[in-house]
Order: structure tokens, then sequence, then C-alpha cells
């Protein structure tokens, strides 16, 4: 066999192992299936919590190529969160998807109205309708049972005791990780729950919503008829009012699918 033709013999098995690897390789191989750079996580946390409740949910939201920031809100007020987490967001280079806990739901209900603002995520949280606070979304409801573990200081700040923490707060941690959110909580103040929100975001911004199944601070069904209310998209998560420390990957993933939906 001359040299000419075995050189063409060979260029033609090379040629043909090629296809043979390209037809049996998916095209998501070749490239990521999300398109996640570029675009923005605010979180927010709630009463008796700092922005370290998002601890384990942060590394997730990084891993698909979100950037990912914390607000840490003085718990003042409406007001006093609103204006914090509005900092945030304005530090922000391109679209934001924002991220309410619990009381943090009012606080994103009124701060999501910014332009930046995509997308709401509702994790166990509260989601106020117009001139509506907590007390009013409350009002003829049974009291909780934790309600007496309540400690107000001389302030007018509430803490929630250890006890209460570890049995209705976050009853699905190990009892040493609910001693640490006992040790950390961020007292908050009584008269957040007057606090009107005056303009839902949620009005004009698409949102999805996480209900907590064995939630003891604001009961499964509440949540599902605030989602419901508001038109959100539901994830409903077998997990305590601490979804995003007990099942952090659920909550991940809910975040993740309001950022796909994000153009």
């Amino acid at each position: 066999m001359n040299t000419l033709l075995k050189k063409c013999l060979t260029a033609a098995l090379m040629f043909g192992s090629l296809l043979s690897i390209s037809a049996l390789t998916p095209a998501s191989a070749a490239a990521p299936t999300d398109d996640l750079q570029g675009k923005n996580v605010v979180l927010v946390h709630g009463a008796f919590a700092d922005g370290s409740s998002w601890d384990k949910v942060i590394p997730l939201l990084q891993a698909k190529g979100l950037h990912v920031v914390a607000v840490q809100n003085p718990l003042n007020s409406l007001d006093g969160d609103v204006a914090a987490t509005r900092r945030v967001i304005e530090q922000q280079n391109g679209p934001v998807i924002l991220v309410g806990h619990s009381w943090a739901g009012a606080v994103i209900t009124q701060a999501g109205n910014d332009d930046k603002v995509k997308a709401l995520v509702y994790v166990a949280a509260f989601a106020p309708q117009k001139d509506q606070s907590i007390n009013d979304i409350l009002k003829g409801k049974p009291a909780p049972v934790w309600a007496p573990a309540l400690q107000k200081d001389s302030a007018g700040y509430l803490t929630l005791s250890t006890d209460a923490i570890i049995h209705d707060f976050a009853q699905d941690l190990p009892v040493a990780q609910a001693r640490l959110v006992a040790a950390t909580q961020g007292p908050w103040f009584a008269g957040c729950t007057d606090d009107k929100v005056t303009q839902p975001a949620w009005q004009s911004k698409p949102s999805w919503f996480v209900v907590t199944e064995k939630d003891r601070m604001i009961p499964p069904e509440l949540q599902a008829a605030m989602a419901a209310q508001i038109g959100a998209t539901v994830v409903k998560v077998d997990a305590s009012h601490v979804a995003m420390l007990s099942k952090p990957a659920d909550v991940a993933a809910a975040i993740v699918d309001a950022a796909r939906a994000v153009k």
C-alpha cells in the first residue's frame, strides 16, 4: 500500500471515530445547562435570626454561578429593614432575585419594588397585602403555643427562649445546632408587627413560595393561603420554620428555579 493511500485511510478512520464520539455525547456535556452568571441573589433573614441563617444555602447557590449577598437586618422596624435591604440591592450589578425568610417576607414585599429586583422568593414567610401588617394577617387567629416563650427587654425587643427554639422554631435541627441558633438570634422590635406594607412588590414581580410543612411558627395552612393570594409558584418542603438550615438543598433549588426564570 502506497504512502498516500495509507494517509487517506488513516484520516477516514479518525473522522469516523470523531463522528461516533459526537453522536454518543449529549449536547449538555459540551456546555453547562445553567446560565446564571451575572444574576444576583439577595437573602434577607427574619426575626430571631441573622445573616448566618443562610450559611448552608449560600455555597449551593454560588456553585450555580450566582452572586450571593446576605443582608444584616437591624430588626428595628419595617422601614429600617427595608432600608438595609435596599442598600444591598443598590450594590448589585444585574438582575436581583430577592429572598425573604419569615418576617423578611414583609421586608421583600416592600423592598422588592426596586427596578433591579426581577423575582421574589418567600421562605416560610409572611406575604402582606397592601396596607397590611403582620398583626393584620394574624388577627383572629389563635395565639401560637410558643407565644409565652417570648421575652421582651426594656427597649421593647423580643427574643425567643432556647427551649422554644429547640422545640418550635428549629425542631428538626440537632439540639446542639438549635442551641447555636438561639445563641446568635437577633432581637426583634415588637413594634414591627404593626408596620404596614404600602406597595406589595408581588403585584408586579413573579414570586415563589417555599411552604414548610412542619412549621410551628407560621402555620403551613397560612403560608399556603398567602402563596395562593399572591399567585406564587409553590414548593412544599418537609421542614420546620428554618428550612434553609434543615433542608438547604430544597430551598436553594427553589431559588435557582426563580433565577432561571429571570431574564
